[in-house]
């Protein structure tokens, strides 16, 4: 009955194919997650908690822990947290080295830095200009490693943080040896001042051992259909 209907339907010009739960954009990272069965994802530049969410989504459900400075971002991320007993917020940002930073904070939230914010984006995504600024806190991922990963652990690194993803690297000289996975947006043009464009971020994590698994296209120019930012996924491939 199946098939002579859907033949029926095919002569009017309608094919009807299984519905995939998981959006398009996630399911290359829903692959990967459920193949290599990370035991804790440590989610760099969680915002709100989108990513988080994101994740439970494509069904992964191991240890979560979630960084994020912003005050505002940081409230509603907690909330969401504190409703799942495997996902930790924390209120810090990560990068080179400890201390204290000028956050830029962002009307649309997510487009908020360390770095100032260079045309290209504002042209790109006039809602991301600066509205504000507020102290926040940096730790380095070195330092905080052993609080979230245990010995043995296979761990999954996100980073998202606007044109510091180089920074929080920097900070996981000791901790980079002990992860399996990278995944963190790369930018081929400068949206941020000081940032390490495209080419640079994927040479630096070749000669460190990962080989690139997946690319997904993310922001585009409007005008001119530049592709601006690419989400980049690594697999630890060799000792580093």
């Amino acid at each position: 009955m199946k098939r002579i209907l859907r033949r029926l339907l095919n002569r009017a010009g309608i094919d009807v194919v299984r519905h995939d739960p998981v959006p398009h954009h996630l399911a290359r990272r829903a692959h990967l997650l459920r193949r290599f069965a990370p035991d804790v994802v440590l989610d760099v530049g969680a915002n709100a908690g989108l990513y988080g969410r994101e994740v439970r989504q494509v069904g992964y459900g191991g240890r979560l822990v979630s960084f994020e400075p912003m005050a505002a971002a940081y409230a509603a991320l907690s909330a969401q947290a504190a409703r799942d007993p495997a996902w930790t917020a924390v209120n810090v940002a990560l990068g080179a080295a400890p201390g204290d930073a000028v956050l830029n904070v962002a009307a649309n939230s997510w487009s908020s830095s360390l770095r100032p914010m260079l045309d290209t984006h504002l042209h790109a995504a006039p809602d991301s200009a600066y509205m504000g600024r507020e102290t926040v806190h940096v730790e380095t991922l070195d330092a905080v490693f052993d609080r979230y990963a245990r010995p043995g652990d296979g761990v999954w690194l996100k980073i998202d943080t606007q044109g510091h993803e180089r920074d929080v690297l920097a900070g996981a000289a000791d901790s980079l040896a002990r992860i399996d996975m990278v995944e963190l947006e790369m930018s081929p043009v400068g949206l941020y001042e000081g940032e390490a464009l495209f080419t640079e971020m994927f040479d630096w994590l070749v000669a460190r051992g990962f080989a690139c698994v997946h690319l997904q296209p993310g922001l585009y120019d409007p005008a001119d259909e530049r592709l601006l930012s690419v989400d980049g996924y690594f697999r630890r491939v060799r000792p580093a």
